[in-house]
């Protein structure tokens, strides 16, 4: 069974940075080289991508996160950082992190991120 845990969220102040991590358990991660993603949901709002990398590293970000955020994974560690920087009011939001390979899909329990002054 694949189970995704998500740490490092928090309260930071506006332009301060976070490091979120993921990691990941289960069979799947031993046999295959996953995909991961990070996505948010902000109050009121539906969830959105903030960043994807593959399973050959090449990367994807929302144009409201590019250039501020960058994610980056440890294949031996099963484990997906999103590190956080210049973090804006609107960055508020839970975090999830995803992962998968083919059709399967994984989410972890989400981790709240709080940018306030």
């Amino acid at each position: 069974q694949v189970q995704l845990v998500e740490s490092g969220g928090g309260l930071v102040q506006p332009g301060g940075s976070l490091r979120l991590s993921c990691a990941g358990s289960g069979l799947l991660f031993s046999l295959y080289n996953m995909r991961w993603g990070w996505y948010r949901r902000a109050p009121g709002k539906q969830r959105e991508l903030v960043a994807t990398i593959t399973s050959g590293g090449s990367t994807n970000y929302a144009d409201s996160v590019k250039g501020r955020f960058t994610i980056s994974k440890d294949n031996a560690k099963n484990t997906v950082y999103l590190q956080m920087n210049s973090l804006k009011p609107e960055d508020t939001a839970v975090y999830y992190c995803n992962s998968g390979i083919h059709s399967l899909d994984y989410w972890g329990q989400g981790t709240q991120v709080t940018v306030s002054s």
